[in-house]
C-alpha cells in the first residue's frame, strides 16, 4: 500500500477527500482545519454552502482592480479614486491591498493610493518589472492629477527598503516630493499588522526620503 492510498482511505468519501484537499490549499490551512471546515460546511443547509459558493465564485470572476491605482475595486475605477473629496496631490504608494485597508481605518490620510502588488526581492526573484513601479511613474509623469508628493508606505524591511530607493530613483526627474512614513513602525516589522494609531502618527509624520 502506498501512502498516497493510505491518505485517500483515511476518508470514507471521494468527495469528502477532494474537498479537504482543496481547503488544504489555502494559506495556513492544514488538512485537520481543512477537514474540520469541510465536515462544518456539510452540517449546514444547502441554501448556507451554496451561497458560501457563489460568494467564492463570484469573487474570482467579477472582482476588478482599479485600473488608476491597482486597489480591488467592483468597478473600473475604485471607489478612493473616484472620491472627488480625496486630495489628488498625494499618492501613498503601498505593498498591497492590505496595507490600504489598514491605513484606511486609521483615518489619517485623505489622498490617493498606489499599489504596487508586491516590494522588490531578488531571493524571491521579483523585480521591479514584476510589480506596479512603472504604472507609479507614467502616473506621476502624466500629470493629470498634479501629483506634488509621494508617499513611500513600505514596510521597514530590508526588501522594502531597497523598493524605496529604486522608486526614488525612477521618480528623481519628476521633482515631486518623496517621502517614507516615519519609523514608529519598528524595523523588521510588516505594515498591515501594526496597530492603527502607530501607524496613522506614522503617516501624519512622514519625513522626507533621504537619497
Amino acid at each position: 500500500m502506498t501512502i498516497d492510498t493510505a491518505v485517500e482511505q483515511q476518508y470514507p468519501s471521494v468527495l469528502l477527500e477532494r474537498a479537504v484537499a482543496e481547503f488544504a490549499k489555502l494559506p495556513g490551512v492544514g488538512r485537520k482545519t481543512a477537514l474540520r471546515l469541510v465536515l462544518y460546511l456539510l452540517r449546514q443547509p444547502t441554501e448556507s454552502v451554496t451561497a458560501f459558493a457563489d460568494a467564492v465564485r463570484v469573487l474570482r470572476t467579477d472582482v476588478k482592480y482599479c485600473k488608476v491605482c491597482h486597489n480591488i475595486s467592483d468597478t473600473d475605477v475604485c471607489p478612493i479614486c473616484a472620491d472627488p473629496r480625496r486630495d489628488r496631490s498625494t499618492i501613498c504608494v503601498v505593498e498591497n491591498i492590505r496595507d490600504v485597508m489598514a491605513i484606511e481605518n486609521t483615518q489619517q490620510y485623505r489622498g490617493l493610493y498606489h499599489v504596487l502588488g508586491g516590494i522588490i526581492s531578488p531571493m524571491d526573484g521579483i523585480g521591479p518589472g514584476d510589480i506596479e513601479i512603472a504604472s507609479l511613474v507614467t502616473r506621476v509623469e502624466s500629470g493629470e492629477d498634479d501629483i506634488r508628493e509621494v508617499i513611500l508606505a513600505l514596510s521597514p524591511t530590508m526588501e522594502g527598503d531597497t523598493t524605496n530607493f529604486y522608486i526614488s530613483r525612477k521618480l528623481a526627474h519628476t521633482h515631486v516630493r518623496i517621502s517614507v512614513i516615519a519609523r514608529g513602525i519598528s524595523v523588521g516589522d510588516e505594515l498591515e499588522y501594526a496597530d492603527e494609531v502607530t501607524l496613522g502618527r506614522s503617516i501624519l509624520n512622514r519625513i522626507p526620503f533621504e537619497k
